[in-house]
């Protein structure tokens, strides 16, 4: 039961090659399912969020973070009235553009393409994301890439700069590119996405933190999201402890932030009364958190980053890693040899080698960059 602002797949923009409509599939559980089915999808099984793949099978992988950002999102968009299944296609591509190693291997794989000669745009996960499903997988006979509909390739380009949305509009006037021009804002899917993501994160993140042993549950208790989670669980079970605790406590905390956004999304939707996706489209954004949990979010957000991103053991190892793209992308440079044919026949050579690693995963990079140096960087 959609509602009128929601994205409808009877009225979907369409797909950059025309195809005939699937017999028993709409249009984006027939995106959804190309995108499970793709080489890049495989992929994020091994490669990593926070802690690289090595050090530790139960850590989070971009994968099994990509299902529970589709999880979190269908709940939310079946409460909302929105398409379950466009959200789903959404969040599952949201990170098929990640390097290996995280963001540590995005900085790297940036650095290296400003500084190529000639000098280039620089590397971001959301456009490449874009990329790999418009141009890089190689599935059908007719067209590169998946040929997803236009609802999807919106909401799997999160963010954009001006200079990459008016390179986008060259190519496909009137495209996903528009918006990062224009000012409007994506579908309600596509805004739900983005928020499901960060829900995702915060509370994986913390989970993966402690069994690091990085972060500490004494360390949580000035946190308050998480604090009156903790304090909300052993008020129904005082004999909770240890990881029991951590898991009831995080549970608390997503159904909270999940419901939060639920009623502040709604109350923004009757505020501004949309009665269409064209409507919303020139709304300012109306999937939200209130403004207590925002900033209750941009607590946790902060305390992630200086006590897990800024680990000195987190650092040290991303520091290694950067370390291992940037000497992948400067031996492909300069041996042309040392690439797989298929990519050093390409054009724009540089742009080739930055596809090439960006689809690694981390292992695969630790092989090459072994094989490539003789140097072993994580024993």
């Amino acid at each position: 039961m959609l509602q009128p602002y929601a994205c409808d797949p009877q009225q979907s923009r369409g797909r950059r090659f025309a195809q005939s409509a699937a017999p028993t599939r709409d249009e984006f559980q027939r995106d959804r399912d190309r995108i499970v089915h793709s080489t890049a999808f495989r992929r994020l099984v091994y490669k990593t969020q926070v802690f690289l793949n090595h050090e530790g099978d139960l850590f989070r992988t971009r994968l099994t973070h990509s299902l529970e950002v589709a999880q979190l999102g269908r709940s939310i968009a079946r409460e909302l009235g929105l398409n379950e299944d466009l959200v789903e296609a959404i969040a599952l591509a949201h990170d098929l553009g990640h390097t290996p190693f995280g963001h540590a291997g995005q900085d790297a794989l940036n650095d290296c393409l400003r500084a190529s000669h000639p000098p280039h745009a620089g590397f971001e996960h959301n456009l490449q994301s874009l990329r790999v499903v418009d141009s890089l997988e190689e599935r059908y006979p007719a067209y590169d890439g998946l040929n997803l509909s236009f609802e999807t390739r919106e909401g799997i380009l999160k963010h954009c700069s001006r200079r990459h949305a008016r390179q986008l509009l060259l190519r496909e006037p009137d495209g996903v590119g528009l918006r990062f021009v224009n000012g409007t804002q994506p579908s309600l899917e596509a805004q739900l996405c983005n928020l499901a993501d960060e829900i995702a994160y915060n509370a994986h993140d913390i989970d993966d933190g402690v069994r690091s042993g990085l972060l500490t549950l004494d360390q949580l208790d000035g946190v308050g999201l998480y604090a009156s989670c903790r304090d909300e669980a052993l008020a129904e079970f005082a004999h909770l402890g240890g990881r029991r605790l951590l898991f009831d406590s995080l549970r608390r905390m997503l159904a909270r932030q999940v419901h939060d956004l639920i009623d502040a999304t709604r109350a923004a939707l009757d505020a501004t009364a949309p009665e269409s996706l064209q409507a919303v489209r020139a709304l300012p954004p109306l999937v939200r958190f209130s403004e207590e949990m925002r900033a209750q979010g941009g607590q946790l957000k902060a305390f992630l980053h200086q006590n897990l991103y800024r680990h000195p053991q987190v650092v040290e190892t991303t520091d290694r890693a950067r370390l291992v793209v940037a000497d992948l992308y400067a031996v492909y440079s300069g041996d042309a040899a040392t690439l797989p044919t298929s990519v050093a026949c390409q054009a724009k050579p540089h742009r080739a080698i930055a596809d090439y690693i960006a689809g690694m995963t981390d292992r695969f990079a630790l092989h090459e960059h072994q094989r490539l140096t003789g140097q072993t960087l994580f024993p």
